[in-house]
């Protein structure tokens, strides 16, 4: 069997921490895909639109062209028997009914790529990643570089004004190096109010 040829489909999820290179490892694995003239189809949550509105767009300024999903259930408007493959960004954004959509594909022979935070900026588990970290065939978990130290980041801090987040602020922020920093275990700090 040649490498990544399988009889079947399967689930890859990349994750870690903010500035990690997710995205980038995700427009690398698109690229070799469009290279070996695999027919793919690429989706991001619509609420992600810090750098494009149609494209996913790496911190390192790297695009590739995506398709805007508000909810899980427009995906398969879009997915014919011509798929091979099902790539998806920030997965912790999309609700928990992605992880049924993205089962049944794999199990009708299509690669499911997914890419996306592992942990909010508290340090724990967005419920998308986790449970798609469980069933995946294949798992690589990116490290960043602490901002404070320079050791290696797994967690990322959220920034208001300067200032480390509070335990109680909204899940949800979407933003860049504006509101986000790579720390490690160490550095990290969540403020209790």
């Amino acid at each position: 069997m040649k490498y990544q040829e399988h009889t079947s489909g399967w689930i890859e999820v990349i994750c870690g921490p903010m500035f990690a290179g997710k995205t980038e490892e995700l427009i690398r694995r698109t690229t070799r895909m469009k290279y070996s003239k695999k027919n793919y189809i690429v989706f991001k949550p619509i609420i992600d639109n810090r750098y494009s509105e149609n494209e996913i767009v790496s911190h390192a300024s790297r695009y590739i062209n995506a398709i805007n999903i508000k909810n899980t259930k427009e995906i398969e408007e879009y997915i014919d028997e011509t798929i091979q493959a099902i790539i998806i960004d920030e997965i912790q954004f999309f609700d928990f009914d992605i992880i049924d959509l993205i089962i049944k594909y794999a199990q009708n022979g299509i690669r499911v790529i997914c890419a996306g935070l592992d942990a909010d900026f508290k340090g724990e588990p967005f419920k998308n990643t986790a449970y798609l970290l469980a069933i995946a065939e294949k798992v690589t978990k990116l490290n960043a570089i602490c901002v404070v130290c320079g050791a290696e980041a797994t967690k990322t801090q959220r920034i208001i004004d300067g200032h480390p987040a509070n335990y109680d602020d909204p899940i949800v922020l979407v933003g860049a190096s504006d509101s986000y920093e790579a720390r490690c275990r160490d550095c990290h700090v969540v403020l209790k109010k």
